[in-house]
């Protein structure tokens, strides 16, 4: 009759290990029907299930094994599997998969702890826990990227209600922790578009444009609402760039020249560049800028808001198409038909409210350092870690980054 064993061994790493406990395996001529292996910080743990045909030949081998494990200084364990529960097991196989992310400048075992406790209370199984970020030891803390990814097995009953689980404990333990589904299209996203100010760059430049007008709060006031979702995004706009009326075009060099970009930004471009993404810009703010920014970071595509001028000054007038909300997200609709992909394999990161319609058709949303209706609107937030952050969310190793 034939045997179902789960051999686990564990123990110091050593080279060759798997090849010595497979080379037996084979001698004996055994199914193999799973296995697994990690590594970390040299301890060894492996796991192979195996079917054998009989029971004599299952002493025989598992024997061998003992031998072999021993000789290489590991120890072995062999676990019975009846066949009711190798089926159920399969039968688990086909459940969805989720993949967890926590992301915080340090990663403490607190955060691990509420992490692990949510999923189990909305029944999901963790089966396998990686860390995607570089070693921290000697690492400021403000400068400090950690990111532990939890891959888990089941069907929560009540999305929402984990997603605000979720949130609450990101919120009290200063980190971020996104929850999507681990499909096929996760890895073979091709298109990420971004909106401008606040997300690529740390200024509004609208308020920047008005501090130069000698009208900064008045203007820096009501993008503030705007972006909280307070204001029409359209008729705020028109609203601040008619109060811009007059300014001389010379400033605009000067601004350009003083934007900041946000930190992992050039982090995040290089490697989306590296894997073959196409990138854009998707901005409520002015082409002008925007274009300063394609050069800088090599994006591929832009669209802004123009802003006229006349006889060197400002008119105050908006040019119309205005890139508002609505457009922001038909822009992504043509960009992606343009690159023959599907809405599952785009990105598109912002801050705003007027972010929110690109952010809920995109394959991954990411409200970025966003305002707390955003946040909480959009599928994924970032707010502890720099643009590069997002490079985690696609499931990307900081070992895979450029050498």
């Amino acid at each position: 009759m034939r045997e179902i064993v789960l051999i686990n061994i564990t123990g110091e790493d050593r080279l060759g290990l798997t090849a010595a406990i497979t080379g037996v395996l084979a001698q004996g001529g055994v199914t193999l029907l799973d296995i697994s292996q990690a590594v970390i910080h040299g301890a060894v743990t492996l796991g192979i299930l195996v079917e054998i045909a009989d029971d004599a030949q299952a002493s025989r081998v598992l024997k061998d094994v003992q031998s072999t494990a021993h000789e290489l200084g590991q120890q072995v364990r062999f676990t019975p599997v009846s066949e009711a529960d190798y089926l159920s097991w399969g039968a688990d196989q086909a459940k969805m998969r989720y993949s967890v992310t926590l992301l915080a400048r340090r990663i403490t075992a607190e955060q691990l702890q509420r992490v692990s406790s949510i999923t189990a209370q909305h029944g999901l199984n963790i089966e396998q826990i990686d860390r995607l970020s570089a070693p921290q030891l000697g690492v400021p803390g403000e400068q400090g990227n950690g990111c532990i990814e939890f891959s888990v097995l089941g069907e929560p009953q009540d999305a929402a209600a984990l997603r605000a689980e979720f949130l609450g404990a990101a919120e009290a333990l200063d980190a971020d922790i996104a929850f999507q589904a681990d499909s096929l299209y996760r890895r073979n996203r091709r298109l990420a578009v971004f909106d401008m100010d606040s997300t690529l760059i740390e200024a509004e430049v609208i308020d920047e444009l008005a501090k130069a007008a000698g009208i900064g709060e008045l203007v820096s006031a009501i993008t503030e609402r705007a972006m909280r979702g307070e204001l029409d995004f359209r008729a705020s706009f028109k609203e601040r760039l008619a109060l811009l009326k007059g300014l001389d075009v010379g400033v605009l060099d000067d601004i350009g020249a003083s934007l900041r970009l946000t930190e992992g930004a050039e982090r995040l471009f290089a490697e989306l560049k590296r894997l073959g993404y196409k990138t854009a810009i998707l901005s409520g703010g002015f082409t002008y800028f925007a274009k300063q920014l394609q050069a800088k970071l090599g994006i591929d595509y832009v669209f802004a808001n123009e802003l006229e001028v006349v006889d060197g000054k400002v008119t105050g007038v908006a040019v119309e198409p205005i890139v508002d909300a609505q457009r922001k997200a038909d822009l992504l609709r043509e960009l992606a038909h343009k690159e023959g992909l599907s809405l599952e394999q785009t990105v598109a990161v912002g801050d705003g409210a007027n972010d929110l319609p690109m952010l809920a058709i995109a394959g991954l949303g990411v409200a970025f350092r966003a305002k707390p209706l955003v946040k909480q609107s959009a599928k994924q937030a970032i707010s502890t870690l720099g643009l590069d952050g997002v490079l985690y969310l696609l499931g990307f190793r900081d070992r895979d980054g450029q050498r």
